[in-house]
């Protein structure tokens, strides 16, 4: 599989397109960045963590019926990919009230919630990637119906399948964020990370934050509950 050019720089990867045109290649940075780009810095060793965990969590989703973007594990920072066109919006997943579902009504971090919410964010970093509804996304046309009811069925499942697996190596999981994209084919998977940039992850039993919110509130650390992460779930 040859790597050619750069088709993509986010903030926390780079895309690479391949020989094959259903195929890419994601690298995966240190850079690091909070509040849509506002603060920046660099965690030493994120790329590392953030695709190998990624990586361990799809395939254990995979193997849990859900289709996700990945093909192959290439080296520490890079994965061969399929290559999809990303539905521009952002789910995010909420199992306990924290961040800006805590501000927003008020409520204490860390509250119970009586069920899991799903929210869903326009992807747009210049409107700060504003909360949309159903009715928003289908007026706009940034998913169909049935696109979104794929979406939310998924995210669900996925919900069900992660906080079970993490609570398991004592670690409960707060809330996440979820991209889904179409392959070349037309199928909506899985696509972008799971990782302690993209989940809040909480010890079961002291709370601790072991994400990315260590950076983003200047708690210290951060490199130390990323490596945490990889320890539990056993890639460390």
């Amino acid at each position: 599989m040859q790597k050619m050019e750069q088709m993509y720089e986010g903030k926390a990867k780079k895309v690479f397109a391949t020989d094959d045109p259903t195929l890419c290649i994601v690298s995966y940075k240190d850079d690091a960045t909070a509040f849509n780009g506002k603060k920046k810095g660099t965690i030493e060793g994120k790329g590392v963590v953030n695709n190998r965990m990624s990586n361990f969590m799809f395939q254990l989703l995979e193997k849990n019926g859900i289709p996700t973007h990945f093909v192959k594990e290439l080296n520490d920072r890079e994965t061969l990919v399929k290559k999809v066109t990303i539905v521009p919006l952002e789910v995010i997943m909420r199992n306990k009230a924290a961040g800006s579902m805590a501000k927003r009504l008020g409520l204490k971090e860390g509250t119970e919630l009586l069920c899991p919410v799903l929210e869903f964010s326009y992807k747009c970093d210049e409107l700060d990637d504003p909360m949309v509804n159903d009715s928003h996304i289908l007026a706009a046309g940034f998913a169909t119906k049935e696109d979104l009811d794929t979406i939310s069925s998924m995210s669900r499942k996925i919900n069900e399948i992660m906080c079970e697996f993490f609570a398991s190596v004592g670690v409960e999981l707060i809330d996440f964020k979820l991209e889904f994209g179409r392959t070349t084919d037309g199928q909506i998977v899985l696509a972008d990370e799971i990782s302690p940039d993209t989940c809040r992850f909480w010890d079961i039993h002291t709370h601790e934050k072991l994400d990315k919110d260590r950076f983003r509130r200047d708690l210290g650390g951060v490199e130390e509950a990323y490596a945490e992460m990889m320890k539990r779930i056993g890639l460390l």
